[in-house]
Order: structure tokens, then sequence, then C-alpha cells
């Protein structure tokens, strides 16, 4: 959320870096997602690409809706708090379209890496023609249609989430099945938010892998499922801050379930993806390429 008070944003980045509990040595960088939007696009692209230096400790903030020059003031004012800190430039990724605001926050003691200026730049010197300068008009294209698309996928990812409810999967688009904590529902709710698909998920019990058997829920819409699988340190792992110490999170179960739900994938020929080193991003993109599936919207 963003924050017009820069010396809470600072209390808490130090609180942070004390949590991180690095050492000296190790030259924190801070980085900056800015729009005068929801700063999503932002944010995600910038998150893609600092992935790629994973050796570099990122503080990161996300500063939505920088939408006026002095709104666009106070972050200017975060990031040279930020830099005075560090010792070192801010990098600042941003989706401004206000050429005004853009100014603004390039003003900053920063390293700058706008993401729309230079393909707006290229944009505009291939067509002849120029940009508006109106920002939010990625958002004017969407008719009501497309957004009740996304809000009725999303009701229906709830409705339909972890088995509590099987009559309506004649409506889904696509069935998510694997055992507990890998990652079923945070997929389910990202293929409707963002593509629009009506996703439900069934967890399979140890009745269900023990007997190598689908559910009699599962068997009539046996076209839409699609298996996860997840790396047994790994389950153990998420399994452990649920329930630490108990039968559900040792090491023995988590492996026993995980033999067998692959059984069950291979004699029923379910398609199946695993995910544990995946985001949901990529998992949700991963299963549209291997299943063909066709998004809704976007």
């Amino acid at each position: 959320m963003y924050s017009s008070n820069p010396s809470e944003q600072v209390k808490s980045t130090i609180q942070n870096r004390h949590a991180l509990n690095l050492d000296s040595s190790q030259a924190i960088r801070t980085a900056f997602f800015i729009s005068d939007g929801t700063a999503i696009t932002a944010e995600t692209l910038g998150r893609a690409i600092l992935s790629q230096f994973a050796s570099v400790p990122f503080e990161t903030r996300v500063l939505p809706y920088v939408d006026s020059l002095e709104r666009a003031e106070d972050a200017v004012e975060q990031i040279n708090m930020a830099y005075q800190r560090d010792g070192s430039l801010p990098l600042v990724f941003d989706t401004i379209v206000n050429p005004e605001i853009r100014e603004k926050i390039n003003s900053a003691h920063s390293c700058n890496l706008d993401m729309y200026e230079g393909l707006i730049g290229r944009v505009a010197e291939e067509t002849g023609v120029e940009p508006d300068g109106h920002s939010g008009h990625a958002h004017d294209d969407v008719d009501s249609e497309t957004y009740k698309e996304r809000i009725d996928a999303v009701h229906f990812a709830l409705d339909n989430d972890d088995g509590a409810r099987t009559r309506h999967y004649n409506a889904a688009d696509i069935i998510l099945v694997g055992v507990s904590r890998s990652g079923k529902t945070p997929t389910s709710l990202y293929l409707a938010l963002q593509f629009g698909i009506r996703a439900a998920n069934y967890p399979l019990t140890e009745d269900d892998l023990y007997d190598n058997q689908l559910p009699k829920a599962l068997r009539e819409h046996k076209d839409k499922l699609f298996g996860l699988l997840i790396d047994t340190d790994r389950l153990v792992k998420i399994r452990q801050e649920r329930r630490a110490g108990s039968r559900y999170s040792s090491y023995q179960q988590c492996q026993q379930e995980q033999r067998a739900i692959q059984g069950i994938y291979i004699t029923h020929g379910i398609p199946s993806l695993d995910v544990s080193e995946m985001s949901v991003e990529e998992i949700a993109t991963r299963i549209l390429q291997m299943t063909g599936l066709k998004r809704r919207i976007g």
C-alpha cells in the first residue's frame, strides 16, 4: 500500500533488514516499483529482471498511484533517503506515462529504468504519431464483459476450492488435483484472475492415494483433470509451517503420498507438472501450454 510518510517507510525498512540477518559484507540494494496505477506491471516486470541477479540482496518497495506531482515528490524523497542510507543508487522501475510526473521521478538520486518511455518512444517513431500522455489507457479498453468474466472465474475458483463442492464441475475449464499443500489453490486463483479460467481443485486424500483410485466426483470429469507434483523436501517444509512435528508433515508421509500420487497420474493418464521450483505465474503458463486451454481474457 502507498504510504505518504517516508519516515515510516524507513523505519519499516530498518526492521526488515534486521529480520533478514544479513552481515555487513552484503550490500543491500533498494529497488522501487512505481506507477500512476496499481504498479502491478512495474512490479511484475521489475521482479522478473531482478530474479536474474540472485546473488544481490534486493529490498523492494511498491509505490502505486503516484498520479500527481505531490505524490511524485514524496516518492522522490523516499528514493533519496534510500540512497543516503544504502550508499548506492536505488533501482527505480516505473510505468508512469505522464511526462511531468516521470520527469519528477527521474530527478531522484537513482538508476531510473523507465519501462514505458523507451517502448513508447519507439512506437511513436515508427508510427509517426505522438502518444497522448494520459495514464490509465490500458484500462479503458477493458469492457464490462471481460471484467465480469474475470470476477465470475474468481468466484468459481473460491466456490470450488479444496473439493468443498463438486456439483459444478461440469462448468469447470480445468480441475487441479494433487496432495495437500501442493499449490492447487493459488494456481486456481491465478488462472481465474489472470486468464478468466474457471479452475476447481481437489485434494487427493490417503484413501484415494493408497487405493490408486479416483474419487467418484472426479471420474466423470477425468478429461479436465491436471495433476500437480512437488518435491518431497519442499512439501515437508511447507507442511511443517502449518503443522510442525505432525505425521502429516513428516518426511516419510510426504514421500509416500508423492509416490502414490504419481502412480495415480500414470494409471489414469492424468497430465501432470512438477511445480517444486516454479512460481505460480510459471505454473499457470505451463498448464496452458500443456493442456491447450484457451484463456478467456488477456
